[in-house]
């Protein structure tokens, strides 16, 4: 009996989070790595509404607006969620530990970062299909993120001092820029003209000239900085410090840290509401997701999510 009603509790949170998810305005999603789930919030009123079976390790995750991406590491594959029914509706193999997940600004490309083989894999979003598995150079690649025109991939890796450059068209990596020890957080200004990206070891956050591939400056940052955003209007990057449990502001114009403010524990990756009003961090310790006034860094609310958080998707 309890094993039919715990079933049957199970079964209407789902209804219950698709129903949510379906309704109108943007919503945040959560994947926790330890539950097996994706998390919903409802940004309105910064409240879990419901959360989605998606298997055992769900990590990286994107958004076309329609549609989740998420990797899964217990079985090494790309899922495919649709927030709407609340499930799962594809998914294509990507090996063994895949990490973070990125949609080009179009929607039509999918990258995926694998750890075991070193490598990107690029898939046409219709249809899932594989176009192309690229070697790079760093090892135990974390992060792949398009340039917002779709030309570049920059991948960053656990054991490199550098970022990786793939050419998108060529489906081959052409070139690297030098950095601090473990990238980890990438992101690009809207124009593409500046990337950003979190280097864990060194402690400092890395703008680069896209260009010209070269670093422009290393701003330091706070313990184990990690998860990157980029606000809407290209001001601010925000980058959160894992050891520290704190979130930092940095101004594009200056590159210089202009507010910070305490978070959960281990703060991950991070995602701003489309208006780039508010910003949702996961904290993988806390089992938590802190929100916060992307002006103020006034922290607006705490929300409980499941075990081990990776990051947010906000559409």
């Amino acid at each position: 009996m309890r094993h039919l009603q715990a079933k049957l509790a199970g079964a209407l949170l789902l209804a219950a989070c698709a129903l949510e998810a379906g309704a109108a305005g943007p919503h945040a999603y959560v994947p926790n790595e330890k539950s097996g789930s994706v998390s919903v919030i409802d940004i309105a009123s910064d409240r879990r509404v419901g959360d989605i079976a998606v298997g055992k390790r769900p990590r990286g995750n994107a958004s076309d607006g329609r549609l989740l991406y998420l990797s899964e590491a217990e079985s090494g594959r790309l899922l495919v969620v649709d927030p709407a029914a609340g499930r799962v509706v594809g998914s294509a193999p990507l090996g063994k530990s895949p990490e973070g997940v990125g949609v080009s600004a179009d929607g039509r490309l999918l990258a995926a970062a694998v750890e075991d083989d070193n490598s990107v894999v690029l898939f046409a979003a219709d249809g899932l299909r594989e176009l192309a598995r690229i070697r790079v150079e760093g090892k135990n690649p974390e992060h792949a993120v398009f340039s917002p025109d779709g030309r570049w991939l920059y991948v960053s890796a656990e054991e490199a001092e550098q970022v990786d450059v793939i050419d998108v068209g060529q489906r081959r990596q052409v070139a690297s820029v030098a950095v601090g020890k473990r990238p980890r957080g990438i992101a690009f200004t809207p124009d593409g003209r500046h990337a950003y990206v979190a280097c864990e070891i060194e402690g400092k956050v890395y703008a680069i000239d896209v260009a010209g591939r070269k670093v422009l400056a290393a701003i330091v940052a706070g313990e184990f900085p990690n998860g990157l955003a980029m606000h809407p209007d290209g001001r601010r990057v925000f980058v959160s410090n894992g050891r520290d449990g704190t979130v930092m502001a940095i101004d594009t114009a200056t590159n210089a840290v202009v507010a910070t403010a305490a978070v959960g524990k281990r703060p991950w990756n991070m995602a701003l509401t489309p208006d780039g009003g508010k910003l949702y961090v996961a904290n993988g310790r806390s089992n938590s997701v802190s929100v916060l006034d992307s002006g103020s860094l006034r922290k607006l609310a705490e929300i409980e999510v499941g075990e081990l958080p990776w990051g947010v998707s906000i559409q």
